[in-house]
């Protein structure tokens, strides 16, 4: 999966083996190896494609980015991929340092929560909204 998703996302990107290659330190044969599946990047490798590409490492990965219609964010344009959550047991998510950086969210704030069944959820700082609990 790695291997089809560091292609994919160099393809998207408009670059070439060569310019993963100079930007991680390795050579072009070594960046051909991980698209075929030969071998794999070694975990600081993942960490700095991940970061390169605007992606989680989880979703390096796992995620078929071939076949999710999910592409990698432009963060220039205000889109992001923050990461993972996990739910925990009485329904409490994280959510990711940088997302609550970027929005502002802080400890006490009030979030909305919407919902489209067809589209997801959604999450909202609710700002200077009166408290009616």
């Amino acid at each position: 999966m790695i291997g089809m998703n560091i292609k994919h996302l160099r393809k998207k990107n408009g670059l070439s083996q060569e310019d993963i290659a100079e930007k991680l330190g390795v050579t072009r044969q070594t960046v051909a190896k991980w698209e075929a599946n030969e071998t794999l990047p070694d975990i600081m490798n993942c960490f700095e494609l991940s970061k390169f590409f605007s992606v989680t490492m989880e979703m390096l990965m796992f995620m078929d980015f071939t076949n999710s219609g999910i592409e990698s964010p432009d963060e220039n344009e205000g889109k992001f991929i923050f990461g993972i959550s996990k739910v925990g047991e009485r329904g409490q998510i994280v959510i990711p340092k940088k997302a609550r950086n970027v929005f502002g969210i802080e400890t006490g704030d009030r979030l909305l929560i919407l919902g489209d069944k067809a589209k997801g959820m959604a999450i909202v700082k609710l700002g200077n909204i009166p408290n009616f609990d």
